[in-house]
């Protein structure tokens, strides 16, 4: 695969961020690139199995506008008896919904497996949370044909990034839905920079292009995003409700649930930082120590038996700041309506016009 800029792979200035844990689909990430823009597979949480098999459903379809995301590792938690701790005191809710907790234990999420599969059969674009590869492993990805991109949250790990050799930088302000994508997980607080002035710092330091990302749901945002000197924007929870998602659909409601008003950063469903939906977990748990990926995995069948039991209290709601405006639509039509390039009406009152 021949080498190209970031910008090649956009006839639009969007990005269909990687969203783990269901939302992000084939069909989603085709729709993406149907419509212009790049949807991102994420690999995360899946097997190196699952992974390839999704990315030969892309293919069949989309075969070029589309990228993979990975997660970096990071080291196994010197906490253990405060996560084992943490754990137990989790007993009442496993309970609740009829789930025996999982062992609180490290991993690497396959990353190596992951990455021979991508250097066998490279995508556009392959991205990585949670931290920046070896600089050889970008070397060997750019080899094999794939822009590399990493996410930062300040200007200090876009200048690693940049130094490691990324082709791109996703800056993350704090608005953003889900898990923060920090290098250091166990930072003191999990809130860090807006979007906006972040973007113009991490600029600063770096003249790879930058994809903003976070909280990004409307037209004017777009605009606001690109001004401050970014190539393109990345948005997920603004296409949480589309009719490609695979969000659950108690999740789905959740976002246009009045009970829900506020999100908030927690550690309590996975010991690292992210941004959800307020609701009874969060707010019983707001001391949760840090330990990922060990609390993730201890509390993954408890999330996963509120959700068959339709207990949204118990759910990891992840979204970000805007995510009332998350709409039921084709992605395209999102797509499209971000851009600014459609005509009709605004059903949700976000200030610009709906196919």
């Amino acid at each position: 695969m021949a080498k190209r800029n970031v910008l090649d792979w956009l006839r639009r200035p969007v990005v269909v961020a990687p969203m783990a844990g269901g939302p992000s689909t084939p069909e989603l990430v085709i729709a993406a690139g149907d419509a212009g823009a790049v949807g991102f597979l994420a690999a995360g949480y899946k097997t190196p199995a699952a992974m390839a098999a999704e990315i030969a459903a892309v293919r069949d379809a989309s075969p070029d506008r589309f990228g993979v995301n990975l997660f970096v590792p990071g080291s196994p938690s010197t906490e253990a008896e405060s996560i084992a701790g943490y754990v137990s005191s989790l007993a009442a809710h496993a309970e609740a919904v009829g789930a025996s907790l999982g062992e609180p234990t490290w991993d690497d999420d396959h990353l190596d497996e992951k990455i021979a599969i991508l250097l066998a059969d490279p995508p556009a674009l392959v991205s990585f949370t949670f931290g920046c590869p070896p600089a050889g492993v970008i070397a060997a990805l750019s080899d094999a044909g794939s822009l590399v991109v990493v996410t930062v949250t300040d200007p200090g790990e876009a200048a690693i990034a940049a130094a490691a050799g990324a082709d791109a930088i996703c800056v993350q302000g704090s608005e953003a839905g889900g898990h923060r994508g920090t290098f250091a997980p166990d930072t003191a607080t999990g809130e860090g920079h807006r979007l906006i002035p972040l973007t113009g710092h991490v600029a600063t330091v770096t003249d790879l292009p930058l994809i903003a990302a976070g909280g990004i749901m409307s037209p004017g945002q777009v605009q606001a995003a690109l001004a401050a000197g970014a190539v393109a924007v990345q948005c997920g929870t603004a296409f949480l409700r589309c009719r490609e998602s695979g969000a659950n659909p108690l999740y789905k409601d959740a976002l246009v649930d009045p009970r829900y008003t506020t999100t908030a950063m927690t550690r309590a469903f996975s010991g690292r930082w992210a941004r959800g939906l307020v609701n009874g977990f969060m707010l019983e748990h707001g001391d949760a120590p840090a330990g990922y990926p060990e609390i993730n995995n201890a509390t993954r069948s408890l999330r996963a038996a509120a959700a068959g039991k339709g207990d949204t209290e118990r759910m990891s709601l992840w979204a970000g700041q805007g995510y009332r405006s998350a709409l039921d639509r084709p992605a395209g039509e999102i797509i499209a309506w971000l851009c600014g390039e459609d005509s009709g009406t605004d059903p949700a009152g976000l200030g610009g016009p709906l196919p």
